[in-house]
């Protein structure tokens, strides 16, 4: 009979270690969140339903949670606290309450990705420079000044190939076409800003009009770059090329490109596990 029983525990306890080994490893290793509005731009919004989809493929590759909302309320102390790295899709927060939170939250080492429109700030506009610290201090850029047109791929030069975040991609690369932005400000010469990639040079000329300002023939222009006093990466990729006044359906896609995609998930690892 102790024989017996000695078998029993011994039957249990390597049921119960490998039952607790598979809990530990299907435990989700991080937590992110994004936020989106989806509610202007067609390559915006053409953006937003690819990126929630692929993000949630990626959090069943990587084993990470991926929730998305439109609810910006959800940008509270009480919310964020939940997750590891929070990202902007399309937008930024407009109220003083969400954007006081989401500063604390950043200051406080939480971690931060966006994507192109999350950036754009022009007074006038419906989305002003009204935010000092997002724009001048957390993201270094100060307001949007002039973009490419129409969505077109881009020769990309990685500038700092010591980056966990660049690391195992190539010197130059194609991008998926994109809407490209130029800033307020020289990040160069920011000293809390490391540039990851810029535009490389062949890219030159690089738009195709019709207006002669959204042809670029030469320039600097960096596209991801990261603040070294936070957590965070800022991707100016986000802008889907459109059938615009045709069949309003989507010619291009952001992460139809391995690549980029490399460089998206080398940084939302390195935030989230960081």
């Amino acid at each position: 009979m102790s024989r017996l029983l000695r078998l029993i525990s011994i039957i249990f306890i390597v049921v119960f270690s490998f039952q607790k080994t598979e809990a530990q490893s299907s435990k989700s290793r991080f937590k992110v969140i994004s936020f989106y509005t989806a509610q202007n731009d067609l390559a915006h919004i053409s953006f937003v339903h690819e990126a929630n989809k692929w993000f949630s493929e990626m959090a069943e590759k990587y084993n990470f949670t991926y929730d998305s909302t439109q609810n910006w309320n959800d940008l509270n102390l009480k919310k964020l606290l939940d997750y590891q790295v929070v990202v902007f899709l399309d937008t930024r927060p407009e109220s003083v309450n969400q954007r006081e939170a989401f500063e604390q939250y950043m200051k406080s080492g939480g971690a931060w990705m966006g994507f192109h429109f999350s950036a754009f700030a022009l007074t006038p506009s419906c989305y002003p420079q009204n935010w000092n610290w997002y724009h001048d201090e957390f993201l270094g850029s100060g307001q949007y000044v002039s973009n490419t047109w129409k969505p077109t791929s881009a020769i990309l030069k990685v500038e700092d190939s010591l980056s966990p975040f660049t690391k195992g991609l190539p010197k130059t690369f194609k991008s998926s076409p994109n809407e490209w932005y130029r800033w307020e400000y020289d990040l160069r010469k920011n000293p809390d800003i490391k540039i990851l990639v810029a535009i490389d040079s062949t890219s030159f000329p690089l738009g195709t009009g019709p207006k002669a300002l959204e042809i670029w023939h030469k320039g600097y222009y960096p596209v991801v770059w990261t603040n070294t006093k936070y957590k965070m990466v800022y991707f100016n990729m986000g802008h889907n090329d459109m059938d615009y006044g045709g069949t309003n359906r989507t010619l291009s896609y952001t992460f139809a490109n391995k690549v980029q995609n490399r460089l998206v998930m080398n940084v939302l690892l390195g935030l989230g596990l960081k």
